[in-house]
């Protein structure tokens, strides 16, 4: 755009940023945010201020995202508390995690996912009282979970998942090839994220929870139904979960030691707007 004489708006830098969080570009992404005022004379607003705080959370770099927050000329929103209690699941934070999910339950108070991420914190330090007091909470506020649902183009048709979803007609091939490449993958180093699972359960079962998760079911049918060398991009109605993003790593690393030729996945988040009762 500047080699071509055209000057980046507020939109164009939140987009960048965007870009730079999902593509994990963490230098590039910071300089293009403090590039903003001095170099463009665009003033960062309140959704480049939580693009930063989504990109460092990524990083799993917490504690410059709390001194982020901190010096943010007003408080975050609801993108950026959430992009942050959800770096604090992934990472074992519980402390900073319950700040967050405090103040994303203050901003948001329909929203279950701030209590579903901290169950979820709670369930990762084996602390079950605190998980079912939160499911309480839940209950007590009528917050229900949505449902997970992941789609991906395949022949000019889109088709939609859902976890353990039963329905598509190529249903036993999908799982076949799920089993045999989970089963690959556990030979390079996956290892399933049980402790993920917000449930006093044994660990069998909560394997068995995590297999058949959306997202893997729509990467697998695009693998079986689309060409090599043709990107997959699965759509997602919710936030990209860390168990799927591991898997398809570990199966980008099990292609590239077989000596076969890289595939890439894009997840792409899709955010849809749910109807209200």
């Amino acid at each position: 755009m500047v080699l071509k004489g055209v000057k980046p708006n507020a939109i164009t830098f939140a987009n960048l940023l965007k870009g730079c969080g999902h593509a994990a570009l963490l230098e590039e992404g910071l300089n293009y945010f403090h590039a903003m005022e001095s170099g463009y004379r665009v003033a960062p607003k309140e959704e480049h201020y939580s693009c930063i705080i989504d990109l460092l959370s990524r990083a799993g770099r917490l504690t410059e995202a709390e001194e982020f927050i901190k010096g943010m000329p007003f408080e975050p929103n609801a993108f950026g508390w959430c992009s942050y209690l959800a770096a604090c699941r992934n990472h074992g934070d519980k402390e900073r995690g319950e700040v967050a999910a405090q103040k994303l339950m203050r901003l948001e108070p329909e929203n279950c996912g701030a209590h579903v991420l901290l169950s979820n914190i709670y369930a990762k330090e084996r602390q079950w009282g605190d998980v079912r007091t939160v499911r309480k909470m839940m209950r007590d506020g009528s917050l229900k979970k949505l449902p997970g649902y992941s789609w991906v183009d395949v022949g000019n048709k889109t088709h939609v998942f859902g976890a353990e979803d039963w329905s598509h007609p190529q249903q036993m091939e999908i799982y076949v090839k799920l089993e045999s490449l989970i089963d690959q993958i556990k030979k390079v180093g996956y290892i399933p994220q049980i402790d993920l699972i917000p449930y006093d359960i044994d660990d069998g079962m909560k394997e068995k929870q995590l297999r058949y998760h959306s997202e893997k079911l729509a990467v697998v049918f695009a693998l079986i139904g689309m060409p090599l060398g043709k990107p997959i991009i699965v759509k997602k109605n919710l936030r990209m979960g860390l168990v799927p993003v591991e898997i398809i790593g570990t199966a980008m690393k099990l292609q590239k030691e077989k000596g076969g030729r890289n595939r890439m996945y894009v997840a792409k988040l899709s955010c849809i707007s749910q109807p209200k009762d």
